[in-house]
């Protein structure tokens, strides 16, 4: 019985497309229409079919009775829209081009066949990288952050290591955070002042802690062993707990309370440590706030530490009586509590926001795929012989390259000194290769070089290079570890009238800083941890 069903559903369905173009064909021939092609739909392939004259009405019928309506599986009639099109065209005003609709049958009843420039909402935030130059970027109205650093990224030819991020910044307020991928930049924008500004730059650490979480949750800090996660679960109920000095409303003076953060919200102890209801006081929501770190918190609000950040309500703009000034004892202290504040309002989004560019990247590799350029894709060759070989070999390997560097630095030497085509000698060549690095920032002052560490996260292996302030021919290395900022000076010297560098006092030399930090991403040596992530600013 089934099969006989589908059988005459099978019929039917050819007889309405046969009837269809049966009608079409007819209607065409009765109008004599020698013109152009347009696309006739069937069984979802287009065909090729004459264009009606200008002239010629080929609305359908209208339904007279509900058998004759549209049924489920029948094809509809692409009829024309001239009457609605010329109605639109007197409401619409002349200075908006008309774009025409090539579907109409798919808008609603009430809908225009005609699609204006200003239909969908647009919005136009200014975007500042952090050298100070900005462009005014025209985004529609449900672009989320994640989108428009895509579009930053594809537009300033950047890396895209999914460390990119837009930041919230308060000038006025002293204020800023780097918004969640899922957040729309219209909306963040709609509760910010005209001074306040979106920044783009990296940030390493914004999930790091699902990589690292022993390194963000302190044991003490945290009530149950298993709580972080707990902080995706939204039927568990992980807490965060720890003294914190909170500034007090109109008054410069600052208090050591015991607070403990939950999904409800923060709270503080009014007798000790206590946990008694009756002894907690809510002091901010989670759901309408957000956290923001403090900038210069120690000169603006005489903060005990440096470790000051804040939860910013969001009908809140420049009222800064409104804001909760908080403030840590250390850095894992503060970024432990911003942490679980993320985590407990946003839960699982956190979570799908950290694993969708992983995703995007194995499916990247499975469609296009790409030559990796990493130290275990390229081996050692012996092109000696008739045929090439692989050096298996690690000492020969070795022994094989520093052979072929020694030929190669006396090989340049020789050709400037016979004239070559470079003006320039390898020894001036080598300092000052390293400028074209992202990881190379000139002259900076130690405090600016802090800064821009602790603006990108201070994750392990974050770095930077830098002329030293104090020995005009020596360089410094930035290192993060361990959430603590390290200072190492890169000295040259001299051997066989050649110019090295080293990183410590001689015992590996390199020819070029790029050939050092190229070393010290694979190998450790004298530092605490490998370089990793080039703390990088980018132009807009």
């Amino acid at each position: 019985g089934c099969s006989t069903l589908e059988q005459e559903d099978d019929v039917d369905l050819e007889a309405l497309v046969n009837n269809m173009n049966s009608s079409f064909e007819s209607l065409y021939s009765n109008c004599n229409v020698k013109s152009e092609l347009v696309p006739l739909v069937q069984n979802g392939q287009l065909l090729r079919g004459p264009a009606p004259r200008p002239g010629v009405d080929l609305s359908p019928l209208q339904p007279t009775s509900p058998r004759q309506r549209v049924r489920r599986s029948q094809p509809m009639h692409i009829h024309a829209v001239r009457r609605l099109q010329e109605e639109e065209q007197q409401l619409r005003p002349s200075s908006l081009p008309a774009i025409p609709n090539p579907f109409p049958e798919l808008c609603s009843p009430a809908g225009s066949p005609v699609l204006s420039p200003g239909s969908l909402p647009q919005c136009q935030p200014s975007v500042f990288s952090e050298d100070g130059t900005g462009k005014v970027v025209e985004i529609p109205a449900d672009m989320t952050a994640r989108d428009l650093c895509q579009l930053l990224i594809y537009r300033s030819h950047c890396v895209d290591d999914s460390s990119w991020t837009l930041v919230e910044h308060h000038p006025l307020l002293s204020l800023e955070r780097c918004l969640e991928d899922h957040e729309l930049v219209a909306q963040v924008q709609a509760s910010m002042t005209s001074e306040s500004k979106f920044l783009f730059r990296k940030n390493y650490a914004k999930y790091e802690f699902f990589r690292n979480p022993l390194n963000f949750f302190p044991e003490q800090m945290v009530c149950a062993p298993s709580a972080f996660q707990n902080f995706l679960n939204p039927s568990s109920c992980p807490e965060i707990q720890g003294f914190l000095y909170l500034k007090e409303t109109a008054r410069k003076s600052w208090k050591k309370l015991y607070m403990f953060l939950r999904r409800s919200g923060l709270y503080y102890s009014t007798k000790g440590t206590s946990k008694e209801p009756r002894h907690l006081q809510l002091l901010a929501d989670l759901e309408d706030s957000n956290i923001f770190t403090v900038i210069a918190g120690r000169r603006l609000h005489g903060a005990p530490t440096d470790f000051e950040f804040c939860i910013k309500p969001n009908k809140v703009r420049n009222e800064s009586k409104e804001l909760r000034l908080l403030c840590a004892e250390d850095e894992q202290s503060r970024t432990c509590w911003m942490t679980a504040f993320r985590l407990l309002k946003y839960g699982i989004l956190l979570y799908q926001n950290y694993k969708i560019p992983q995703q995007s990247k194995m499916l990247s590799q499975f469609s296009s795929p790409v030559r990796s350029v990493s130290e275990n894709s390229l081996v050692a060759m012996d092109f000696s012989g008739r045929i090439g070989r692989v050096i298996e070999n690690p000492v020969e390997a070795q022994s094989a390259a520093m052979e072929e560097g020694h030929s190669w630095r006396k090989r340049s030497q020789r050709m400037n000194i016979l004239g070559s085509f470079s003006p320039l000698h390898p020894s001036s060549l080598s300092s000052i290769i390293h400028r074209t690095q992202p990881w190379f920032h000139g002259r900076i002052m130690r405090e600016e070089s802090h800064k821009m560490i602790v603006q990108q996260g201070q994750v392990d292996g974050l770095f930077l290079l830098r002329e030293s302030q104090s020995n005009p021919k020596a360089f410094v290395l930035t290192l993060c570890h361990h959430q603590k900022i390290k200072h190492f000076q890169i000295l040259p010297c001299e051997e066989d009238g050649q110019m090295f560098f080293s990183l410590d006092d001689g015992a590996t030399k390199f020819t070029d800083l790029i050939h050092l930090v190229e070393f010290y991403q694979l190998n450790r040596g004298v530092l605490p941890c490998k370089l990793k992530h080039p703390c990088t600013v980018v132009a807009l």
